[in-house]
């Protein structure tokens, strides 16, 4: 490729030793002996100290020129003499690039020198139309944390303390390039000094653009609640006060709404079991978990194991919630944290304000969502003071404004690596690479755990974690977070991608944009797409895309689906048998009903089922089976989700869920992960092939029945849905040749039954793929969405192309 003046121009991130001895000029040709060029470089390379860099290299090597930000990332002009000084500048600065720091495009272009007698840092440079890599929300950095700890810094026992390599990133700004007035930080004036840091290349704080201190950066204040102390209480400003009164409350079974990085928190004493009753009464009514904040590793440890891959992702930059083993016989955390689970989400202190909440007789807090349930995190003052008032007896409040709201990240370790369950501070908005250029597609995500995805040239831009878009204020905060990311990104979508099922709120914001190409995606196939993506795959795969519900293309309910896939058409290839959802969506929220359906579809004797059912009355019993003979009210449903509801409900383990996904998680919590023993599913050949569980339920009954541990009966169940799925992907291998299988849907956050299914589907010679920076969960079917947009545009088709086989309508089975 030619460059600006006719010389070679690179894109790769590293010069090669070819690349380096072609650019050694003939003397002859430049008489002053010097060499130029002009590099412009795209990734997260903004905000990241990665200008003060450049300036340093460069002068370091007597080099002169400049480097600016712009629109599209950075833009660098080096030019000096001897020429083996310019080469190791091009070799070293993106081998010496700061932490925070990543490059993912070069453009280097040799250019004639124009005789600069410095190198300096020029103002940014906005250019229509270009865009850049925004660095997500960063944890406090070790030096920052010193200086927080040290009685003679300035900055000492500040709550807002931060430098280029830590601190507010996506939450605080508006616009590109990432500069200070393009921030909510522009109404703060800096001191003097902070204002000398800024401007010196030499300190880590230049341009960080929330740079502060004491004398010029936001505020901290707490305000009691009038149901606590009166409505004539005072509020109480200053750091030191505020920060003492807040400590004072949570050792005083208080519950606070504290303001973070990315909205509010609402906290107690997790060891106060009154507090914490208090807190889930209040905020939750339900039995899912509440995630804690540990004070420091060494805390941790007392509750959970902690592991050297769980110690590297707690102390990151990325500071998740992760997902923990809880040491068995451990006391002090209140069994009403995470009831019945035997993981705890643990972080540490990310934030220098969640530093400072920790004192003498606090060392874990519960620190979960300010928010109602279902409802996104609040981050405004105003109406936190107003919806939470109910919730808590006191608010510690600051003025720097969060533009962007933003939940915490939930990671787990599985298999030795890190595999993200809920995407959000932290990795949002670092983008996925899909390793080439893409049309700007959108896909909507699906109903539940919803994110969205924007394709921007080669980049896949997932949001942050929406929630389940079943009211108002998450359909208003998910077109709030489109409209800033397309800003951001400067993506104007052509296409938009969304689920095929008619009356999701997604799908039906799809149907009202006007001028724009629209295309439904069967659920599952953007499951697989979803995973296929993640790891760079293009030919066909075998996805398993094992879940609770998704439209399928014959009107049925799906959830337990074997496809054969690429990433504009699939085939299912096989299935789980239908069985009815009594009641429809109830069924969901009721699995006694989903055990009833099974048990039925198995042939068990009616009155065998109508005793069971005891408990929720006969007649009811009985107008349900009425319901599943006659086909009334009861969609035919494939569901694997369902299927593990019925199995808890079953053993007795949950009988109605009071969160999404209870019945299960009970289910695997209880399930004995050494049982040898397992149960036979019926594979029947056919096209598709079908998986009957019928066989499976009648042994879980007759088993119970005899009084048999649920524990060996869960582990039963679990061992052999591993081995059912390998034996359906070695018949499908048979016929299709492939050789790949790619593991997707909610059901496979289940770690019991992934690492069983990966171990089962590798002892048959298969390739594996599992999410690890995408949710397996809905959370990831955004991504798969937007890929099969922009893979159809480039084939020329607007319909995704599948094919469900001859044999299998909603009752075929």
């Amino acid at each position: 490729m030619e460059g600006a003046s006719g010389g070679r121009s690179h894109t790769d991130q590293e010069l090669s030793q070819e690349d380096r001895s072609c650019f050694c000029m003939d003397p002859k040709l430049n008489p002053s002996g010097k060499r130029a060029f002009r590099i412009q470089v795209k990734g997260v390379v903004q905000g990241v100290g990665f200008r003060p860099f450049v300036h340093n290299l460069a002068t370091s090597l007597e080099l002169t020129g400049f480097v600016l930000n712009s629109s599209e990332g950075v833009l660098i002009h080096v030019e000096g003499a001897p020429p083996d000084r310019v080469e190791s500048f091009l070799h070293r600065f993106t081998k010496e690039l700061p932490p925070l720091a990543s490059v993912e495009a070069l453009e280097t272009t040799e250019v004639e020198p124009t005789g600069h007698l410095e190198f300096s840092i020029r103002e940014s440079l906005s250019t229509g139309g270009g865009y850049v890599l925004v660095s997500p929300d960063i944890a406090l950095c070790p030096d920052c944390k010193r200086e927080m700890e040290d009685p003679s810094d300035r900055r000492y026992a500040y709550p807002f303390i931060n430098c280029t390599n830590c601190g507010p990133r996506y939450t605080i700004i508006e616009s590109v390039p990432y500069d200070r007035p393009h921030t909510t930080m522009r109404v703060f004036p800096m001191c003097p000094k902070c204002r000398s840091e800024y401007l010196d290349p030499a300190n880590r704080r230049f341009h960080a653009q929330p740079i502060s201190c004491p004398e010029c950066g936001p505020t901290l204040w707490l305000v009691p609640s009038e149901k606590f102390v009166g409505p004539d209480s005072d509020q109480i400003h200053g750091t030191r006060q505020a920060l003492e009164k807040a400590r004072f409350l949570l050792k005083q079974s208080r519950i606070l709404a504290i303001k973070g990085l990315g909205g509010f928190h609402l906290a107690c004493d997790a060891t106060n079991h009154e507090a914490v009753r208090r807190l889930r009464e209040a905020k939750r009514k339900s039995n899912k978990p509440f995630a804690v904040m540990c004070k420091d590793l060494e805390t941790a440890r007392r509750y959970v194991f902690v592991g050297k891959q769980e110690e590297s992702i707690l102390c990151s930059p990325k500071s998740p919630i992760c997902l923990l083993p809880r040491k068995e016989g451990s006391t002090g955390v209140s069994p009403l944290v995470a009831p019945g689970n035997r993981y705890l989400g643990v972080m540490l202190p990310y934030t220098p304000l969640h530093r400072l909440l920790f004192g003498e007789g606090i060392q874990i807090l519960v620190m979960t969502s300010g928010n109602w349930s279902e409802e996104p995190i609040l981050a405004e003052n105003q109406e936190a003071l107003i919806q939470l008032a109910p919730l808590v007896d006191g608010f510690l409040l600051h003025d720097r404004e969060i533009h962007v709201r933003l939940d915490d990240s939930v990671v787990r370790v599985f298999l030795g690596g890190e595999q993200v369950v809920r995407r959000a501070r932290g990795f949002v908005p670092s983008p996925i690479d899909l390793g080439k250029n893409h049309p700007q597609v959108i896909g909507c995500g699906a109903h539940l755990k919803n994110t969205f995805c924007l394709i921007r040239d080669r980049f896949a831009i997932l949001s942050q974690h929406i929630g389940d878009l079943e009211n108002l204020e998450c359909m208003e905060f998910f077109t709030q977070v489109l409209e800033h990311l397309k800003q951001l990104y400067r993506v104007e979508p052509v296409a938009i991608a969304h689920d095929m099922h008619p009356d999701y709120l997604s799908t039906r914001w799809a149907m009202a944009q006007k001028g724009k190409r629209r295309m439904a995606v069967q659920h599952h196939h953007a499951h697989v797409v979803s995973c296929m993506a993640e790891w760079g795959l293009e030919d066909p795969v075998i996805g398993v895309a094992f879940d609770g519900t998704g439209y399928g293309l014959d009107g049925a309910v799906w959830g337990g689906e074997f496809l054969v896939a690429d990433r504009v058409s699939f085939k299912r290839a096989a299935h789980l048998a239908y069985v009815p959802l009594l009641g429809s969506e109830t069924a969901v929220r009721e699995p006694w009903r989903m055990a009833l359906s099974h048990m039925w579809a198995a042939g068990l004797e009616k009155s065998e089922i109508l005793q069971w059912a005891f408990p929720w009355g006969e007649d009811r019993a009985w107008n349900l089976l009425l319901m599943a003979e006659k086909k009334l009210h009861s969609p035919p449903t494939s569901s694997a989700g369902r299927l593990f509801d019925a199995v808890s409900s079953i053993l007795g383990i949950c009988h109605k869920i009071s969160f999404e996904g209870e019945a299960a998680v009970n289910l695997e919590m209880l399930s004995d992960p050494s049982e040898p023993g397992l149960y036979e599913f019926d594979i029947l050949n056919g096209d598709p092939v079908l998986v009957d569980p019928a066989p499976v339920i009648r042994s879980i009954w007759s088993q119970r029945q005899r009084g048999e541990r649920v524990s060996a009966l869960g582990g039963r169940f679990h061992n052999g849905v591993a081995k059912m799925v390998a034996r359906v992907c070695g018949k499908i291998r048979s016929t299709e040749s492939l050789h790949k299988v790619c593991l997707s849907g909610g059901v496979f956050q289940n770690s019991l039954l992934l690492e069983k299914t990966v171990s089962a589907l590798e002892d048959q010679g298969f390739q594996v793929y599992v999410h690890r920076r995408v949710p397996t969960n809905d959370g990831g079917v955004s991504l798969g969405q937007a890929v099969v947009g922009a893979s159809l545009l480039e084939d020329g088709d607007e319909v995704p192309r599948g094919v469900q086989g001859p044999g299998n309508g909603p009752w075929a089975s």
